[in-house]
This record gives structure tokens, sequence and C-alpha cells, in this order.
């Protein structure tokens, strides 16, 4: 048991300050990969009526049934057609298992917390994205927009998620 708990901060320490990253757009994006499961290619994405516009579908992950949202869709950018470098971020919110489409992978880049500045507060629908991102760090390659996965994934689609989920198992 102690070595279990040893292992499970270990773990927790090397994923401190790790964030994946990857362009939808012309921005940079960062996710902690604490809540990033995997990364998978793009897959064909069943369509589920009635969802909001950025819920692109289903995908059948090895048998188990994951909700896709299009980045892109849900920071209200203009529509982008999916390319071979088109992929899904694979991450779990709150026990939810949500696939993430982006454009583009970067890197996993190490930000430390000093590094770290609070996004401006700006109002106006061309930064609708900026309620989904808790910080802002500057990298060599450009400026990181860090994204808050629990504010991306609303509380009511993680109802309609998890009742689509519970159906599609059954």
């Amino acid at each position: 048991m102690a070595e279990e708990l040893k292992e499970e901060l270990l773990e927790e320490d090397t994923q401190k300050g790790k964030y994946m990253t990857f362009q939808t757009g012309k921005e940079c994006f960062g996710i902690s990969i604490s809540y990033v499961s995997e990364i998978i290619a793009m897959q064909p994405i069943t369509p589920i009526p009635e969802a909001e516009d950025y819920i692109k579908g289903l995908i059948n992950l090895r048998g188990k049934i994951i909700p896709v949202i299009d980045v892109r869709t849900r920071f209200m950018m203009e529509a982008a057609e999916y390319t071979d470098r088109t992929c899904i971020i694979v991450i779990d919110v709150k026990s939810t298992v949500v696939g993430l489409i982006v454009e583009k992978l970067a890197e996993v880049d190490t930000i430390k917390d000093d590094d770290i500045i609070p996004p401006p507060t700006i109002s106006g629908r061309e930064n609708e994205h900026s309620k989904y991102v808790y910080g802002l760090a500057r990298t060599e390659s450009c400026v990181k927009l860090l994204l808050d996965p629990e504010k991306l994934i609303q509380q009511e689609d993680l109802k309609l998620l998890e009742n689509v989920q519970e159906e599609e198992e059954s």
C-alpha cells in the first residue's frame, strides 16, 4: 500500500508543470498532461442528434464509446477541414473521458508555475476562448494559452456525454 502511494506521488511529481501543447488556428494552446490519457489519429465520428455544434459526435476507441469535441468550434473559430495532422487528444475530466479534436500537436512542454500569468480580461466574441483559459505562458516558440478542461467541458455537457456513453455501452 505504501509503495503504491509512493509511485502515485512520484508520477504526479513527474507530470507537474508538463503540458501537451497543440495548435488551433494561429494560436498555441496547452493542457496539463495530468488530464491527457492518450493521443489518437482522427477516426470516423458518429454524430449525436441535437448536441451542441462543437460536440462532433462519438468515436469507438477499443470498444469504449467516447464523445469528441472540436476545439476550433468550441472557441467559435471558423471551421476547418480535418487533415492528416488533425488528431484527437483523449482527456479525462471528472471521470468522463472526452476527445478533443485539434489541428496539430506540438510537443510536451515543461512550464514552471512562475512562468504562468493570468489571462487579461477582455470582453468580446473574438475572445470567446479566454473564458476557458486559466493562464498564459511564454515559451521559446510562442505564447501558449493554458486551458482549464473543467471549464472547456461544461457541467451540462458532462451530463449529456455521460448519458450518451451509458446508452451506448448498454
